[in-house]
């Protein structure tokens, strides 16, 4: 039976969480005070006036709807795919005896190493050539790419513990990989399949530095919130404006599925207790 948490673990816990509320809740404040409020520190309260002025300036200035929708199409696909691909490919890695199987998965593994940055340039030459600059698919193809080194290898470790004796009772049954696949190993595989998805949601939604360089007209929310920010003035209560409306959709995300997120690390599907 698990025993109650002492209360000196609730009282640690409770401070770390309220010390990680501060700088949420100057963020808020600062989008309802004016800039000259602002400029003093959002916790000087001497001139607390509140106003809605930012909220207006920012959907009247710069194209949040259209930033949303972006993003929202961008990372919705990119998640999809992700969650598509990503347990066929560790499945085939994980059941399948296939030539090379070994190095093409220590291939892909190794992608953890590699950062963004050199990939930059022979990307961007490429979508040059290609004529994908200022294309949806300039941000899609790398995102659903580069996440194959940690989602192969957060499903491979979840089919680790998976029963074999339910594949080898399927192959006798007369399925086929796919048939198992699809029948047996995708329907017992759901938890590291939506933990793999919110994780890939979150990247995609905060991505920042493929969007930038590879997108010109219709930009994602983070590209666009780098632009609020002023050349000779910070625009701190517009920006804050911004970070709230890019902030809501992943934390409301994270919050509805947090359960199959967490259990996408715990579960171990067909396990003998």
């Amino acid at each position: 039976m698990i025993g109650k948490a002492p209360r000196w673990i609730v009282i640690f816990v409770g401070i770390i969480a309220c010390i990680w509320v501060i700088p949420i809740a100057g963020i808020v404040v600062t989008s309802l005070r004016p800039p000259e409020g602002v400029s003093l520190g959002w916790w000087h309260f001497e001139r607390f006036d509140l106003t809605f002025n930012a909220w207006h300036r920012v959907w009247e200035k710069y194209p949040l709807s259209q930033s949303m929708w972006v993003t929202m199409k961008t990372a919705g696909i990119a998640t999809a795919l992700t969650m598509l691909l990503t347990p066929a490919a560790a499945y085939a890695f994980h059941f399948l005896n296939f030539p090379f199987r070994r190095i093409l998965l220590i291939i892909i593994i190794n992608a953890f190493v590699l950062p963004q940055q050199v990939v930059i340039i022979p990307l961007f030459t490429l979508w040059r050539d290609l004529g994908l600059i200022d294309n949806i698919l300039s941000v899609l193809i790398p995102y659903v790419g580069m996440s194959f080194a940690w989602s192969i290898f957060l499903v491979k470790n979840f089919f680790e513990d998976f029963p074999r004796e339910l594949v080898e009772a399927a192959k006798i049954d007369g399925c086929g990989p796919i048939a198992t696949f699809r029948h047996v190993v995708l329907p017992n595989s759901l938890s590291p399949i939506f933990a793999v998805g919110i994780l890939q949601f979150l990247w995609t939604w905060n991505a920042l530095l493929l969007p930038m360089l590879f997108l010109r007209n219709d930009v994602p929310l983070p590209v666009l919130l780098a632009r609020i920010s002023g050349s000779y003035e910070i625009n701190w209560d517009l920006r804050s404006v911004a970070a709230i409306i890019t902030t809501i959709v992943p934390l409301l995300v994270f919050l509805v599925f947090q359960r199959q997120f967490a259990a996408g690390s715990q579960t171990r599907t067909g396990a003998k207790e």
